[in-house]
């Protein structure tokens, strides 16, 4: 049986790195092989955890693991029975909550995660819940310039751990 972790896990593995805590949030992805990708791209951006609610979700099951070639076994995955009061949790634990929506505010790589962020991606056919939304301290929109309105939630997942990877990695060599 898959182990979770404690919300405040995720920021105590941050810490023993001495590294900005970056987290990923799931708004209720159902996919077991979107939510496998998802852990695999989180594991290679350093993703320090995983926060899922425990209804409405897909857990960490033996086809998650299999998608994720074994990323589901490295990277700390929380459970959580509420997603917007675990981001307010986070938020008090002085975390930017960074949602990803087609409707966003600004470009994703238009904004700083150069200190404590945790990214919130919502579900493959409704993205972010109203109150999770809500709760974001911003809400961030990749570029689309063809007829398809939407990327799979692991494809946009992957392009905006990458802009935080990049601008973290800069960040740290500027010093």
């Amino acid at each position: 049986m898959f182990q979770y972790k404690h919300l405040p896990d995720l920021l105590d593995i941050a810490a023993a790195k001495n590294e900005p805590p970056f987290i990923l949030i799931l708004d209720g992805i159902e996919d077991p092989h979107n939510f496998g990708a998802i852990l695999r791209t989180a594991e290679a951006a350093g993703v320090h955890g995983v926060v899922i609610r425990k209804a409405r979700q897909v857990p960490v099951t033996e086809t998650v693991i299999k998608v994720s070639t074994g990323a589901a076994e490295m990277v700390p995955v929380a459970r959580v029975p509420n997603i917007a009061e675990a981001i307010r949790w986070l938020q008090n634990q002085s975390l930017t909550i960074i949602g990803v929506e087609i409707d966003g505010n600004r470009l994703y790589n238009q904004a700083d995660y150069s200190g404590g962020v945790g990214f919130v991606v919502g579900s493959e056919g409704n993205g972010l819940s109203r109150l999770v939304k809500e709760r974001c301290d911003e809400v961030v929109r990749l570029p689309m310039r063809g007829k398809i309105s939407s990327l799979n939630a692991s494809v946009a997942t992957g392009i905006v751990l990458f802009e935080a990877v990049r601008q973290r990695t800069s960040s740290t060599s500027s010093r």
